[in-house]
């Protein structure tokens, strides 16, 4: 039981670590476990969207074809997870005073995807029996890094929003939300609708693979881009401060 654990939890700690420790000032390790925490909570919050959308017959469970592939990926994952996973970094950071700097958010919204990510990926691994080394290893390569890659998305917006308001770029409050549910469905999409037929799986595979390249690739990009300025940002605080050490002028 422990090693089913460690193989759903452990490919989130090395991206929570890698993104954690790209940051110059770190944020407190006990409000990233808490991000972490409200992101597992998370995953119960989406299906109260999510269900009443089921039952109202807005989506299937078992998707017959493209439609109902493209259906349950905006309807049933999306947009469901997406808005919970907005609603607990919001939780998380109304009052958060070390919410301070640009990178911030994405530390923060990293830890509620991750954590999502997690509680989803157990729930994965201990519903596949005897299977659940190849489904670890599938979910660590794809979905894992997926749910981080549309956190640090999430978490850049919101940051951008949060500390210009209204001289933030055109529609960056509404991108917030709006770039990850596109993400999380186009990726969905192509998962379901590489389960409809056996003839086009292995193009849907491809296309996955090259649609998981160029996002984790953005990703990574953006991660580096906003510690780099960050560092920047604190070196100029820094050099800019007055030194205690000089003697005062008479």
């Amino acid at each position: 039981m422990l090693t089913i654990f460690i193989a759903a939890a452990l490919p989130a700690l090395i991206l929570m670590y890698y993104v954690y420790h790209k940051d110059i000032n770190p944020e407190p390790k006990n409000l990233v476990f808490k991000g972490f925490l409200f992101g597992a909570l998370a995953t119960f919050v989406s299906t109260l969207i999510s269900g009443p959308l089921l039952s109202m017959g807005y989506f299937t469970l078992e998707p017959t074809g493209f439609r109902d592939a493209v259906r349950i990926s905006f309807l049933g994952a999306a947009l469901p997870e997406e808005s919970a996973k907005l609603l607990m970094l919001w939780l998380l950071l109304r009052r958060n005073p070390h919410f301070d700097e640009r990178y911030d958010g994405i530390v923060y919204a990293a830890a509620v995807g991750l954590g999502f990510a997690t509680f989803e990926n157990l729930q994965y691994v201990l519903a596949a029996g005897a299977s659940w080394y190849s489904v670890s290893v599938s979910r660590a390569l794809f979905a894992v890094p997926g749910h981080f890659a549309f956190a640090v998305v999430m978490g850049y917006y919101y940051s951008l929003n949060h500390f210009y308001g209204t001289s933030a770029p055109a529609g960056t409050k509404v991108k917030i939300l709006l770039y990850p549910i596109l993400l999380h469905g186009i990726y969905d999409t192509i998962v379901f609708s590489s389960q409809l037929s056996p003839a086009l799986s292995g193009l849907f595979t491809v296309l996955l693979l090259v649609f998981c390249f160029y996002l984790f690739k953005f990703t990574r990009r953006r991660i580096l881009a906003e510690a780099s300025d960050n560092d920047r940002v604190s070196r100029i605080m820094r050099d800019s401060a007055p030194d205690d050490n000089l003697p005062d002028e008479q």
